[in-house]
């Protein structure tokens, strides 16, 4: 008899316990992959998404958000950002780069994909300093110059090692999505072809920066017989391709590269986003296939700023919100391979950012320094990274301090001035 209360009253006590970790309650969910956008509450338990449903009571919930009039999302996947620094070297392999959670969470980020900052030579040496430190998620690129994005640049063609590269992916097959080429000068297509040969190799897409044009290296060329599906442009804003046409269209070869399954990322960076190329462009129905920054020192502090600053101009252009919110999470998820970020199914990982929108007058600048005004902008309020907190701008988790349980303080004791006596 007395085994038995034990258990029921166990029992009774387990049931008491509140099942969610956090719930975020009173927002507006847009979950583009489920087709969700309504007020919603969102239920977090074992750093997994455990509920999404109407009124979900708080007494279930050890601790509760209140994020009243704001959008709960998926967290936010930005493609394109260079974080491989901290060696001493002035380029994107070094000091161009940043440190992912110096600017990851700030702006809603809970998966930032360096874009080939670093090559098969080096990958090894990016991981332990930077992926596996990070609490960001990290991923990456590996470009298929083996210095990647260093000093020497990226036009030796003896350094395009497809089976290197591929090998590397191999090893690494965790965290790369792929593999990258960018700012090739020279002659000819081996920085493409070597990147599509390692893509092949092991079923990854390729991320094309694609440099610079020659009578043989054209737009048509690589969108229309080059990329594959799946393998995604980057800097579709730039202009600096043709990809506006002198007579103000789009360019036949972007449509067509569409056509094949080209997908096509915004990149905005510090020379990759020009009000005079997006506008004419987005007002033709060319829509980005993803939402990325560029991020690295060159765009940080200029027109880029960071990721929501980036939706916020897509919004602007006149993207609707569901929309902007799919380009920044559910789309780049399919991009890099990764179908089990950039959704809030029950079971997923709680990767969840809560988002602002303000309404006013705002200005945007792109990366000529040219302003264009919007009426919308968005900021993080909220971001959560494996159902942990990692940035709160408001409080909206926290505790208030009166309810707080402080530890207890030791008084800290300057060290004595005297010296000791020999």
């Amino acid at each position: 008899m007395l085994i038995m209360r034990f258990v029921f009253f166990a029992a009774l006590t387990l049931s008491a316990q509140p099942q969610y970790s956090l719930l975020l309650k009173g927002g507006h969910v847009i979950d583009p992959k489920n087709g969700r956008s309504a007020k919603l509450d969102l239920a977090i338990a074992n750093n997994r998404v455990a509920k999404v449903a109407a009124d979900i009571p708080e007494s279930q919930a050890q601790r509760t958000a209140r994020v009243d009039g704001l959008y709960v999302t998926p967290g936010l996947i930005d493609i394109h950002v260079h974080v491989y620094t901290g060696t001493g070297v002035k380029a994107l392999t070094g000091d161009s780069s940043v440190y992912p959670d110096g600017f990851s969470f700030r702006s809603g980020v809970t998966t930032m994909v360096d874009a080939g900052s670093a090559g098969w030579r080096n990958f090894d040496d990016f991981r332990q300093r930077i992926i596996d430190r990070a609490q960001t998620r990290v991923l990456a690129f590996v470009n298929i110059v083996g210095n990647g994005m260093s000093p020497a640049g990226e036009d030796d063609s003896t350094e395009m090692q497809s089976a290197q590269a591929a090998a590397i992916a191999r090893k690494h097959k965790d965290v790369v999505v792929g593999f990258k080429t960018a700012h090739f000068g020279g002659e000819g297509w081996p920085s493409i072809d070597g990147a599509i040969a390692a893509g092949r190799a092991t079923n990854l897409p390729i991320m094309v920066d694609f440099g610079y044009l020659s009578l043989e290296r054209t737009l048509r060329t690589l969108l229309g017989d080059k990329m594959r599906a799946g393998d995604i442009y980057t800097h579709c804003y730039s202009g600096h391709r043709g990809e506006l046409g002198e007579d103000g269209k789009v360019n036949s070869a972007m449509v067509a590269g569409r056509k094949r399954g080209v997908l096509f990322d915004v990149g905005h960076g510090g020379g990759s986003f020009y009000w005079n190329v997006a506008k004419p462009l987005t007002e033709q129905g060319f829509w980005p296939d993803s939402i990325s920054t560029d991020l690295h020192t060159g765009s940080m502090n200029a027109g880029m700023k960071d990721m929501t600053n980036v939706m916020s101009k897509i919004l602007n252009l006149g993207a609707p919100l569901e929309e902007v919110i799919k380009l920044s999470t559910w789309n780049p998820a399919r991009q890099i391979q990764r179908p089990e970020l950039g959704h809030m199914d029950e079971g997923a990982v709680a990767d969840i950012t809560v988002l602002r929108l303000d309404e006013g007058k705002f200005g945007f600048i792109d990366s000529a320094g040219a302003a264009f005004s919007g009426s919308k902008r968005l900021t993080a309020e909220l971001t959560i990274k494996d159902g942990r907190v990692h940035w709160d701008l408001n409080g909206a988790a926290a505790t208030g301090f009166k309810d707080f349980k402080y530890q207890k303080r030791a008084p800290v004791i300057a060290p004595s001035s005297s010296k000791k006596k020999r």
